[in-house]
Formats: C-alpha cells, structure tokens, sequence
C-alpha cells in the first residue's frame, strides 16, 4: 500500500516537474496521471513492467482507498471558508452573484457546445 500511493504520489510529482520544466499550460497533476495512464496500460501490454506497486493491481487497491475516504479532502478547505467568515459576511451576495453567474455561463456554454457538436456529427453523418 505504501509503495503504491509512493508510485502515485511521484507519477504526480514527475508530472509537475514536466510542466515547470516545459512550460506547459497544463496543471502538473493531470500530467501526473496521463503518466500514471500511460505506466499502467503499459503494465498491462509488457509483464516485464509487473513489479513492486504496480504487482497484483496495487495501484487500483490505493486508488479505492483514496477515493472511499475522498471527504476528507475537503476538511481544508472548510476550514479555510470557517477562517474567513467575516469576508463572507461582507461580501457574500456579491460571491453568490459571481457563484450563480458562473453557473448559468457554464450551463450556457455547454448547451451550445453540445448543439454545435450535434450539427457538426448530422452534417458529417449526412454527407457520408
């Protein structure tokens, strides 16, 4: 267990190294796991690859517990929110304006994706 959430935490840490190294305009943790993708689905075509965490589906068995306890990510930022209540007492319509605005842009911009996707595939589809 210790291995694997070693071989997570350092697929994470090798994806940050690469975005800072490169530059890139990614966050490190999404390059983390596209890497840790890519090392196991390599695992799974190369028997070779099959040693220490990435033996026995180690990975996964983390990857469940991470999850299952996924709550307690979040006690941080809860305690981040209680510390600053004040500012949320002052300013909490305008951060519940800002909170709902962003909700219905993003409501928006996704039905307009999804039409334009749908146009895009008929019209493809049509002309086939």
């Amino acid at each position: 267990m210790i291995a694997s959430l070693g071989l997570i935490l350092l697929c994470q840490l090798a994806g940050e190294v690469l975005v800072r190294g490169l530059g890139l305009a990614l966050p490190g943790p999404v390059v983390g796991l596209l890497l840790l993708l890519t090392l196991l689905l390599a695992r799974d075509k190369l028997s070779l690859l099959e040693v220490g965490p990435l033996r026995n589906d180690g990975v996964e068995k983390a990857a469940k517990v991470l999850l299952a306890n996924m709550s307690l990510m979040f006690v941080p930022a809860g305690v981040g929110v209680v510390q600053k209540l004040d500012l949320i007492g002052e300013h909490g319509l305008a951060i519940a304006g800002v909170l709902i605005g962003s909700v219905i842009i993003t409501l928006l911009v996704t039905v307009a994706t999804f039409v334009v996707s749908a146009r895009l595939v008929a019209r493809w589809r049509g002309s086939r």
